[in-house]
């Protein structure tokens, strides 16, 4: 497995524990996120190291920089359809154009009804920030983002968007025993620190 893991326990250490942030795992050239699927499309998109068989390119499809919002969206991968957890190494480039292109999916900017519904009608970015989670499913102060993808922004799944796509539904597993059993101090989760952008994408992602 390629994703860089650290204890959680050092983790806690560094992360910001209330606000709105993008934590995730990244490099100068690409940035981690996470979706479960069920097995016909993970597996599909493990092997090609693209998107596509029962996949689709009509319907909004949501990814997730954050892990443990992705365990407790997906139960440690134990729900039904949710069984495959995969790690989509996007090119950076391509996250820093959904980042810049996201539209609240709340009405967050105060806009007339009317107006506000037309343009996320039209907008092929959602954003939407949630509690974030610890790993027992607990909220905790900080939110965590994910965004919804369709059209033209979701089409780079098809492969030209992506670096790298693992299949670490094993290490989700190896990992959820230790949250079972209580023993935090040996769980592992995949290296990820705060991901800075600019003032004015601050701004449009209401993180001001």
């Amino acid at each position: 497995m390629k994703l860089l893991t650290e204890k959680y326990t050092k983790q806690l250490e560094v992360w910001p524990r209330e606000g709105k942030h993008i934590l995730a795992q990244y490099d100068e050239n690409k940035v981690v996120v996470y979706q479960a699927y069920r097995p016909g499309i993970g597996l599909y998109a493990a092997e090609h190291q693209r998107f596509g068989g029962p996949f689709s390119y009509t319907r909004m499809s949501w990814i997730k920089p954050n892990f443990l919002w992705m365990m407790y969206r997906s139960g440690w991968g134990t729900k039904e359809n949710q069984e495959i957890t995969l790690a989509i190494h996007l090119k950076r480039a391509y996250f820093d154009e959904l980042l810049a292109n996201a539209y609240p999916s709340t009405n967050a900017f105060n806009l007339p009804d009317e107006e506000w519904k037309e343009t996320i009608t039209k907008t092929n970015v959602r954003l939407q920030w949630d509690p974030d989670h610890d790993p027992y499913g607990e909220r905790v102060e900080r939110r965590a983002v994910q965004l919804g993808l369709r059209n033209e922004f979701l089409l780079p799944f098809s492969g030209d968007g992506i670096v790298e796509i693992e299949d670490i539904s094993s290490f989700v597993a190896e990992q959820r025993k230790h949250v079972e059993a209580n023993e935090l101090h040996r769980l592992e989760t995949p290296t990820e620190r705060v991901y800075e952008v600019s003032p004015a994408v601050r701004k449009s992602l209401t993180m001001e």
